[in-house]
């Protein structure tokens, strides 16, 4: 798994689309992840099969939300001036069934469903919560797992 980071450069070189390489071995779940100079490792709770020596897929997607939102709640709040001393955001997913959800335009199958409770902490009116609240929704991953996506995928 050595040469993933050596990989992760050479596709960062190329462009400045920053780039992550995923590799791991056949036989298992565990999964090394290196983007540029980072590294972390990826797995599957031992409860479905995997070692447990890393955040699952879905823990990722959600680390990926919640750091989007409270780094772009924070951005604003001090752009604006606003005494917002810390941003904690709590995810949790779900698979639901869509007749159990009201507000969706799906109507048949399982929709994945995510909660996301963020906890403001500092002296701010609720007017400047509310706006903080609305400010996270318009966080780039948030508008990315809400808008259409298209995944190219190519064997090479």
């Amino acid at each position: 798994m050595g040469d993933a980071r050596q990989e992760a450069d050479r596709t960062t070189e190329k462009s400045d689309i920053r780039s992550v390489v995923v590799r791991g071995s056949a036989a298992g779940f565990a999964q090394e992840i290196v983007a540029a100079p980072h590294r972390m490792a990826a797995d599957e709770p031992v409860s479905v099969g995997g070692t447990d020596t890393g955040l699952s897929p879905y823990d990722l997607l959600l680390a990926s939300l919640g750091a989007c939102t409270s780094i772009t709640v924070g951005m604003s709040a001090r752009r604006k001036g606003w005494p917002l001393q810390e941003v904690t955001v709590n995810l949790r997913h779900s698979k639901i069934h869509a007749t159990d959800c009201a507000e969706c335009e799906t109507r048949e199958g399982m929709l994945d469903r995510i909660e996301r409770d963020i906890h403001f902490a500092g002296s701010l009116s609720n007017e400047q919560r509310s706006k903080l609240l609305e400010i996270a929704n318009k966080c780039p991953v948030h508008r990315t797992l809400t808008s259409e996506i298209v995944i190219q995928p190519r064997a090479v």
